[in-house]
Order: structure tokens, then C-alpha cells, then sequence
């Protein structure tokens, strides 16, 4: 039997891959072992998905987090290097943008082992963000790139990648089949609308963990002021990423808004269904919106999901309370298509069938 390694270190990835998993689990053709780098080391950020979602737990967690960027990419490179020689796969597969994405990929390359992307060719086009750097990176060594995006496909393309041995696919957004086949289950596993007292449509779900929004000061007093100001019409709810939490903490902010712990992916899913809005700087976050037909403000500079934005169904604000507030009030009266295609159907299929073509 072929054997795969699948590296995963933060929420979004547990996500795509509980899909994946469960369809490798569904035909038993492939024996998938499962490395959790610890780059998410709350357990409401981490081993919870892997208890909601019925997806087997990870053979081996490194426990790796805390550190800075070099430090952390380095030990995970050292530590998943160590599994690949013992494991000895013949592929290994690496979601996203995060150190463990960059991490996965570059320890399997050097060990002569076939890579897969998925959610290759996504760009924003800020080098100062440490996941464009991770995509970028991982992109260029990687033999298969599944693209969510005919944006994504075109990036790469501007790269010279139809000139590179590696082949690129546009496979759709695994992200949708998650939210469309747990969001069924969500109802009856999370009960957190009714234990937070919240009512359908009257309130804002927001999350905030970037670094470029968390380590500077003045955009993180900036964004929780228009949060604050926007409470005044809304309820505000945010499940608070330790990081944040930590900031906050240290300079003794306070704002007039609900700052919950961080949450699982059912309670995720049944606040997305029942709230107004969105507010964010999560890319994975700006496609559940709309995944959940709600419309999202994006507190960063840019997106790589630039068709959410040119759909009319997410606005870039910046760091700018005032953006803020006018993107909440447009939304208040608008009544956009969320029916239109935009990220493929049955996508976990798709993957898994390009994983067979390349084994």
C-alpha cells in the first residue's frame, strides 16, 4: 500500500484536511500518516478538530511553537525530516502558507519525496508577510500544485511555472466541501448561539491574529476601536487567538466588545450561520463567509481571494476605523448573489484523485 504524510500545524489546515482524510479513509488505497508540527498549541485551536471532525489524531506531534520564525521553520524542518526517514512515504502533502506548509515541503525535497500544494498560486503580493514568503517558497518546490482559483493558476503561470517540471491544476477550494458537510453536523454538536445569548443576524463575528495587525500597536488600537464603534450598532463577538489575547493583555487594552476564548470548528460553523457579518484578516475566514452567505470586511491591505472582493461580496479596509464603518454600513442594504461559483464542487475528489495519478 501506498503511504502518504500529511503535514498540518494551524486550524485551517485541519480543516481541509479532515476532508481529505476522510475520503482517503472511504477507499483504503492509501495509508495516510498524519504529522501535527504544534505550530497551534491551544487545544481549542488544535486537537479539538481532530475530535469534532472524526479524523484520525496525528501518529506524531512535535510540539514546536512559541518561537520566532527561523527558529520555529528550523526545528520543524529538523523534527519532519526524522518522521520522512522513518515513515519513508512516497509523498508528502502540505496545506497553505504556514511554517509548517514551508517546513513539510522543503524536509521532503531534500529527501528526494514528491510534494503536493494544496492551495498553491495564491499571492498577495506583500513580501513583508511571512506567509506570502511561505507560498511563494513552497510553490516552487513543490511537483504538484492544486490551485483553488483560475487566479491562482494565472499567478503561476506569470511566474514561469508551465516552463517548470511541476504540474498545475485548478482543483477548486477544498475549504467549500468542509463547510458544506460539517456545517450539517454543527446544528446538533454546538449549541454556543443560544449559551452566549446571541440572536440570528444582530451580531458581528470578528477574528484578528495577524502579525502585521497584532505586532504593530497603532493598527491594533485602530481595529478594535472600529470593532468597538461597531458594537454600538451590533454585538460584536470575537473568538480571541492567543496571540491577540496576549497583546491586549500586555498593553491593558480594553474595548466594549465580546471577547470570547478561541472556539472549534462546529461553533465556528454555527456562529458564521447566524451572524451578520464578518470581520477579519483570516483568509480562510473571508471564503467561509461566503461559503455561509455573509458578507466580510478585511482588515489587511490586500487578499489573495480577489474574487471575493470583485464579486462585491467582501471590502478591504485597511487598518482604518472609519473604512470600517463604512464597509458595516453598505453591507447593512446590500443584497448580493452568493449563489455564483466561484471555488469548484466535490474538490476532495479531485485531490485525491490527482494524488493517485502521482504515486
Amino acid at each position: 500500500m501506498k503511504k502518504i504524510v500529511t503535514v498540518l500545524g494551524a486550524r485551517p489546515q485541519f480543516v481541509k484536511a479532515a476532508v481529505l482524510s476522510r475520503i482517503i479513509s472511504k477507499y483504503k488505497t492509501i495509508e495516510e500518516v498524519i504529522i501535527h508540527t504544534g505550530q497551534h498549541y491551544d487545544a481549542n485551536m488544535s486537537a479539538v478538530f481532530f475530535e469534532e471532525m472524526e479524523i484520525p489524531k496525528p501518529k506524531y506531534n512535535l510540539d514546536i511553537n512559541g518561537l520566532s520564525h527561523g527558529a520555529m521553520t528550523g526545528q520543524m524542518l529538523q523534527k519532519i525530516e526524522e518522521v520522512l526517514i522513518d515513515e519513508k512515504p512516497d509523498l508528502v502533502i502540505v496545506y497553505g502558507d504556514t511554517n509548517s506548509t514551508l517546513a513539510g515541503a522543503l524536509a521532503a525535497k531534500k529527501l528526494n519525496i514528491k510534494v503536493i500544494h494544496v492551495e498553491a498560486g495564491l499571492r498577495s503580493f506583500n513580501m513583508k508577510m511571512p506567509e506570502e514568503i511561505n507560498r511563494i517558497l513552497t510553490d516552487r518546490i513543490s511537483d504538484l500544485l492544486l490551485c483553488p482559483t483560475d487566479t491562482a493558476i494565472e499567478n503561476l503561470e506569470k511566474e514561469g511555472f508551465l516552463a517548470l517540471p511541476s504540474k498545475v491544476v485548478k482543483c477548486g477550494d477544498i475549504m467549500k466541501d468542509a463547510v458544506e458537510f460539517y456545517g450539517k453536523m454543527a446544528a446538533q454538536k454546538s449549541s454556543i448561539v443560544s449559551k452566549l445569548n446571541l440572536k440570528a443576524n444582530e451580531f458581528v463575528l470578528a477574528t484578528i491574529h495577524r502579525q502585521e495587525n497584532t505586532d504593530t500597536i497603532d493598527n491594533l488600537k485602530s481595529i478594535f476601536e472600529g470593532l468597538e464603534a461597531i458594537s454600538k450598532q451590533k454585538q460584536v463577538v470575537l473568538p480571541v487567538h492567543p496571540r491577540t489575547k496576549a497583546i491586549l493583555e500586555k498593553y491593558n487594552l480594553n474595548y466594549d466588545i465580546t471577547i470570547i476564548e478561541p472556539v472549534g470548528y462546529f461553533n465556528m460553523l454555527e456562529l458564521l450561520k447566524n451572524c451578520n457579518l464578518v470581520i477579519t484578516d483570516s483568509g480562510g475566514l473571508q471564503k467561509e463567509a461566503f461559503f455561509n452567505k455573509k458578507h466580510c470586511i478585511i482588515i489587511r491591505e490586500e487578499t489573495e481571494w480577489v474574487e471575493l472582493v470583485s464579486n462585491r461580496f467582501a471590502k478591504i479596509v485597511g487598518y482604518n476605523k472609519k473604512s470600517m464603518m463604512n464597509a458595516f454600513e453598505s453591507f447593512q442594504n446590500s443584497s448580493a448573489n452568493f449563489e455564483i461559483e466561484l471555488y469548484g464542487n466535490e474538490v476532495g475528489e479531485k485531490i485525491y484523485s490527482e494524488i493517485l495519478s502521482l504515486i
